[in-house]
């Protein structure tokens, strides 16, 4: 390994990149080793810090605090933070919104279609290809864990399953689509918004005025039955 001035094992938090590096890990949430390179600190620093149980190394080139708390969607920030521009969709994002029963064991991410693969071999990921508005509407940045993690929303989410039926199965969708309407994560023109973007509106639109209308009947309030049938065509 080699020399580093001001190593860290004899100079303590005093050392003026010791004091760098962990202020980013805070700041981050999770630290790239690439990070350090912007900051002109060799990277290992890093090594040294984990020997000394300061930082500890998550992933390949990922890093964190050794006492920051651990959210259940740690691995969403941990992908984000691997493929920035990836967007959390379908199963993942589901869970993300609690939305149905699904517990997926991969990330669901989708990039750009003429977007490289991303080089991620260590971490457990399922991507999909959105492109044009598919891919950039219905999205929210959200914060784990200190990383901006993109996530679909829940209407989108909804729309995206019906879109990817054939490979989620349609009991996934109308899951999904019942227990959104059911907690209110959504509102029907942003549901329909999501379902036209999708090209799924046709297939969607028997599923949405059955729930609809059967709300109606329920309780008083809400979407009326002839809200439905104003719905555009697609």
């Amino acid at each position: 390994m080699p020399t580093i001035r001001n190593d860290p094992s004899t100079n303590g938090n005093g050392s003026k990149p010791i004091r760098q590096i962990l202020a980013l890990a805070r700041k981050q949430g999770i630290l790239r080793a690439r990070d350090l390179a912007a900051v002109g600190i060799p990277r290992e620093y890093l090594t040294r810090l984990v020997e000394r149980g300061e930082l500890e190394r998550i992933a390949r080139g990922l890093y964190r605090l050794a006492e920051a708390d651990v959210s259940e969607h740690h691995t969403l920030a941990q992908v984000a933070k691997r493929v920035p521009k990836a967007v959390i969709c379908l199963l993942s994002a589901l869970r993300f919104h609690d939305l149905g029963t699904q517990a997926p064991a991969e990330v669901w991410i989708a990039i750009d279609p003429k977007a490289r693969r991303p080089a991620v071999e260590d971490l457990p990921i399922r991507i999909v290809r959105f492109s044009g508005r598919a891919l950039k509407a219905g999205t929210k940045d959200h914060t784990i864990e200190g990383v901006a993690v993109r996530v679909t929303t829940p209407a989108k989410t909804v729309a995206d399953c019906f879109k990817y039926r054939h490979k989620l199965g349609l009991d996934v969708a109308l899951e999904a689509l019942r227990d959104g309407w059911r907690k209110r994560r959504f509102n029907l023109d942003e549901l329909w918004e999501m379902a036209r973007i999708c090209r799924v509106a046709n297939v969607m639109r028997p599923y949405i005025e059955s729930i609809v209308c059967r709300a109606h009947t329920q309780r008083s309030g809400g979407f009326s039955a002839p809200a439905v049938a104003q719905l555009e065509p697609a």
